[in-house]
């Protein structure tokens, strides 16, 4: 049984895996799970907060349409005191 080594064909299967590795490595892999649990704390918190102080039932259901949106108030207000 004679072996030989066939160079054409080494090269073309040497070209599929670097192919195969190239494209895999290429891919963009961005994690949206980031700062979830910080957020969903916020909401807990803030709902909390704006239930507590709130004066009447609408009072309270607004309280938690704010709570949903809190990061937004907190922008507002990080800006408004850099400004000035």
């Amino acid at each position: 049984m004679s072996e030989y080594f066939d160079q054409g064909k080494f090269k073309k299967k040497l070209k599929k895996k670097i192919a195969k590795k190239v494209k895999r490595a290429g891919r963009v892999q961005i994690n949206t799970k980031n700062g979830g649990g910080f957020y969903f704390l916020g909401f807990v918190g803030s709902a909390i907060y704006f239930i507590s102080t709130a004066t009447d039932f609408w009072v309270g259901v607004l309280g938690v349409l704010k709570a949903i949106v809190w990061p937004a108030f907190l922008v507002f207000e990080a800006f408004t005191k850099l400004n000035g």
